[in-house]
């Protein structure tokens, strides 16, 4: 997996928590979420949003890890590429 595609992993993770917490935080605010307690229209919105903050934790932490081994993978790559060639002359 390319840098720019964990990079575009994470920001999703990262956008995820901004988005969906305050779209929870609206839905709370909205008259039609409480009549004699919660009504349905809540209860589908917040599964709504913790499947999606979990959906978006899932993908960001995807991101960091293609990240962290990334330098990785390209050095070994490197030390493949020198054994193939032989031993120096």
């Amino acid at each position: 997996m390319s840098r720019r595609v964990g990079w575009f992993l994470v920001a999703f993770g990262v956008w995820s928590w901004i988005i969906w917490p305050t779209f929870l935080k609206n839905i709370w605010a909205d008259p039609r979420s409480w009549h004699h307690g919660m009504t349905a229209f809540f209860g589908v919105h917040l599964v709504l949003t913790v499947v999606s903050l979990i959906l978006g934790t899932a993908i960001g932490v995807l991101g960091i890890r293609a990240l962290r081994t990334r330098p990785n993978a390209a050095r070994s790559a490197k030390q493949d590429d020198h054994s193939l060639a032989g031993p120096p002359r």
